[in-house]
C-alpha cells in the first residue's frame, strides 16, 4: 500500500467534512478504521500497523490543530470501545475502563492511538458530533442522536469504503414549532 496516498486521502476526507460542516473547539470527532479493508483485505483478517499509524497521525494532527478531540474506535473484540485523550474523557465525564488495545484485540488504528496520544484512556461510550467510518466499522453507536450522512467526494481510503456524518440538534415541537427564521434554509 502507498502510505502517502492513504495519508492524502484521509486528509482530504477529514478536511472536506470539516469545511462543509465546521465543528466547534472541544467537539468530538470519531473515527472507526479497518486497516484490513484499507489494504484490500477482509475486516479483521489483514491488519496493518503501518496503515493504522498513518491514518491516526494524519487525523490526530488535523483535528488537534482545530481543537477537536479525536476518538478512535476499537474493533468488536473490545466492544467498539474508544481511545481518547484523558482530557476529553474528563471534560465529558466519560469513565475510563481498564484495557490496552493491541493489533488483534482493538485493531491497529486504536493501538496506534493508544501509543500516539499524550495521555490515552479507553472509554466505552461517547457522543461525537461528527466522524468518518473507514471500512464499514459501524461508528453510528458513537454519534449524537441526529446523524446526517455525508457522501465524501473522496469515497475511499486505499481500498476501504468511507462513510461520513455530522450531527445536528434534534428538531422538537409540533405544527407551531419553528426551527429557524422563515428566510433561513433548514
Amino acid at each position: 500500500m502507498d502510505l502517502q496516498n492513504i495519508e492524502n486521502q484521509t486528509k482530504k476526507i477529514i478536511t472536506d467534512l470539516l469545511e462543509a460542516h465546521p465543528q466547534p473547539k472541544g467537539a468530538i470527532f470519531v473515527i472507526g478504521c479497518s486497516s484490513s479493508e484499507v489494504a484490500g483485505g477482509t475486516i479483521g483478517k489483514n491488519s496493518s500497523e503501518e496503515i493504522g499509524r498513518a491514518i491516526f497521525a494524519v487525523a490526530n494532527k488535523l483535528l488537534s490543530e482545530r481543537g477537536i478531540y479525536l476518538a478512535c474506535q476499537c474493533c468488536e473484540h473490545l466492544n467498539r470501545a474508544l481511545v481518547v485523550e484523558a482530557e476529553c474523557a474528563e471534560r465529558y465525564g466519560y469513565e475510563p475502563v481498564c484495557v490496552v488495545p493491541w493489533m488483534h484485540g482493538g485493531g491497529s488504528f486504536a493501538t496506534a492511538a493508544y501509543h500516539g496520544f499524550r495521555q490515552p484512556v479507553v472509554v466505552e461510550h461517547i457522543k461525537a458530533s461528527a466522524g468518518i467510518d473507514i471500512g464499514d466499522t459501524l461508528i453510528g453507536m458513537h454519534l449524537k442522536d441526529v446523524a446526517v450522512p455525508v457522501h465524501p467526494a473522496q469515497p475511499q481510503i486505499g481500498c476501504a469504503h468511507v462513510a461520513a456524518a455530522y450531527c445536528r440538534p434534534k428538531l422538537i415541537g409540533g405544527e407551531r414549532a419553528r426551527y429557524k427564521n422563515d428566510d433561513e434554509k433548514r
